[in-house]
């Protein structure tokens, strides 16, 4: 008889990783009309939000390492999306910002989230949706004090 904590309908961590590929998975026909990946399209969207930010802060917002970015960001600005630049004040870091082109795509992008939820691939109210991300942030936060 198997162990109860090693069932895999026991564990918290295989819903949300099962959820997490199939929802990245109902974002990719959207964002293959803007010819962007989910990983491409959240450093986006914290250049919306920013319109500048070094790879440290995007990493440090996306959870993501700068080995990551630093691909994720070449492919941006080959695309015209994005420019990199060394920080001025400390070469070590480099400065990503937005084009007027990267700018122009937030107009494109804006109704993907209501798409998302229009899709039913996340059959959750708007309340169990605010619900979930709370949650989910309350979980990150508790892995990153685990982390210091």
């Amino acid at each position: 008889m198997p162990y109860e904590q090693l069932k895999l309908d026991n564990q918290v961590c295989f819903p949300l990783y099962a959820a997490a590929r199939d929802i990245v998975r109902h974002y990719k026909p959207f964002l293959d009309k803007l010819d962007l990946t989910y990983t491409q399209y959240i450093a986006l969207m914290v250049l919306w939000e920013e319109d500048s930010a070094s790879i440290k802060e995007l990493g440090g917002r996306l959870y993501l390492d700068s080995g990551t970015l630093t691909p994720l960001c070449k492919k941006l600005e080959a695309k015209g999306l994005v420019k990199r630049v060394r920080d001025e004040k400390d070469e070590r870091n480099v400065i990503v910002s937005l084009t007027p082109k990267g700018r122009a795509l937030e107009h494109k992008a804006a109704d993907i989230p209501g798409l998302m939820a229009q899709s039913g691939c996340m059959p959750l109210t708007a309340e169990e949706r605010d619900v979930l991300r709370k949650l989910l942030y309350k979980t990150l936060h508790g892995l990153d004090a685990t982390d210091a």
